[in-house]
């Protein structure tokens, strides 16, 4: 029996039965959801161990074993207090004690304020400090940047990009600005270029998005006519 074959025909079956929501609302595809639901679940929770547990906490607080580069590697003890502030997280679920669910919560909180302050001063400021453009050309070699650049140098090309980005920039910051009521025409025509920028660019990334389902559709209609009808059909025929 060519169990390979069987694979490929339960892929196909659970390809349909997910994409039969396309026609409507049915038991068939809900069936493949659950399935699908309860696979992903079951993995969650082996890759959870296999990935994160067992090499981020459990391996580090037993340590190391022996090899012959580096030699036994002591175990980190305090990581054992992590179990016991994970599992109040559970404590969720009891009406009664539901406050111990607050306490991992708030350590995590903490830490994850910590982080991303030390994150924005890496993240944040190189962005703010790479919006500040120069819109100033000093040099007349020619209007687009030359296959070698002179270093240093701002081209017309280049200035009317910065322009544009700069344009962007403030525009779309004035239209958050809602503490004020903008009464000048100037301001008000900039909160519009503003929103409709914005919406030019959100319109760019729903686009990116539905370029990205038809990726998955190209590669499930692959698996369908390649693999499963020509790969596997016929050959079997």
């Amino acid at each position: 029996m060519d169990y390979s074959f069987i694979k490929l025909t339960v892929g196909l079956i659970a390809t349909i039965g997910l994409y039969s929501i396309l026609y409507r609302e049915n038991k068939f595809y809900r069936l493949t959801e659950h399935i699908f639901v309860g696979l992903a679940a079951g993995w969650s929770l082996v890759a959870l161990w296999t990935v994160t547990l067992k090499d981020m906490w459990w391996s580090k607080m037993m340590g190391a074993e022996a090899s012959e580069t580096s030699g036994v590697v002591a175990g980190y003890w305090p990581y054992v207090f992590l179990l016991p502030i994970g599992l109040m997280g559970y404590f969720v679920f009891n009406r009664k004690h539901s406050w111990m669910s607050r306490i991992p919560i708030g350590i995590i909180l903490g830490l994850v304020v910590g982080q991303e302050a030390g994150a924005w001063l890496k993240r944040d400021l190189p962005q703010i400090e790479a919006a500040m453009k120069p819109i100033v050309p000093n040099t007349e070699v020619g209007f687009f940047v030359p296959t070698d650049p002179v270093a240093g140098a701002l081209y017309p090309s280049q200035m009317l990009g910065n322009i544009i980005f700069l344009t962007t920039m403030l525009t779309v910051l004035s239209y958050f600005l809602f503490s004020f009521d903008f009464k000048t025409k100037f301001m008000q025509k900039s909160t519009l270029t503003g929103r409709w920028l914005l919406m030019i660019g959100f319109g760019a990334i729903f686009g990116n998005t539905v370029m990205t389902r038809f990726t998955l559709l190209i590669d499930r209609m692959y698996f369908v006519w390649i693999e499963w009808l020509i790969q596997g059909v016929f050959k079997m025929g």
